[in-house]
């Protein structure tokens, strides 16, 4: 057995340290091997918008956008985000700033415990900006991944189909 393969006795991983831009922002953190990026998000950011969930990739509660894509953070060690840039959905807007996609799911009930809102409103801006006058079924294509428990769907659905809208009246303004 070579020094590398060697077991800790002590039975802890050494810290690994992590370079991340969190939400625009240069981040350094200290993470072991085995420890997932939803983890580090949440405890050592503090960034508690980005929620832990079934810890198998199936609810979206977890969900980020990592180098310009949305992934479910409970499935990737933290350790893979090296030098990546991250987004959470604490940086999608600000209670007296809400982006237009979080003006719509408020507008038309599009959550009631607010606990799957990461995916689908990261699955939202995605779907919007490749698809900027999604049909119905392509919006349920797009939030296929995110378990919501409370609502029938419906409202989420509406409140994508209004957001839509509401990014193309931006758009169509000059607006970001």
């Amino acid at each position: 057995m070579s020094v590398a393969e060697t077991p800790d006795p002590t039975g802890t991983a050494p810290a690994r340290r992590l370079t991340l831009t969190v939400n625009g922002r240069p981040r350094e953190v200290s993470c072991e091997d085995r420890q997932l990026l939803v983890e580090v998000i949440r405890e050592q950011l503090n960034l508690k918008g980005t929620h832990v969930g079934c810890l198998n990739g199936d609810c979206g509660a977890c969900t980020v956008e990592l180098d310009g894509r949305i992934v479910k953070s409970c499935l990737l060690l933290a350790a893979s985000a090296e030098g990546a840039e991250i987004t959470t959905v604490d940086a999608m807007g600000s209670p007296g700033d809400l982006s237009p996609i979080q003006e719509a799911f408020w507008d038309n009930d599009g959550f009631q415990c607010g606990f799957c809102l990461p995916g689908h409103l990261f699955a939202a801006r995605e779907l919007i900006r490749s698809h900027p006058d999604p049909s119905d079924d392509e919006i349920r294509q797009a939030i296929a991944g995110n378990l919501c428990r409370c609502t029938g769907y419906q409202r989420i659905v509406a409140s994508i189909r209004d957001a839509a809208a509401r990014v193309r009246g931006c758009a169509a303004a000059g607006e970001s």
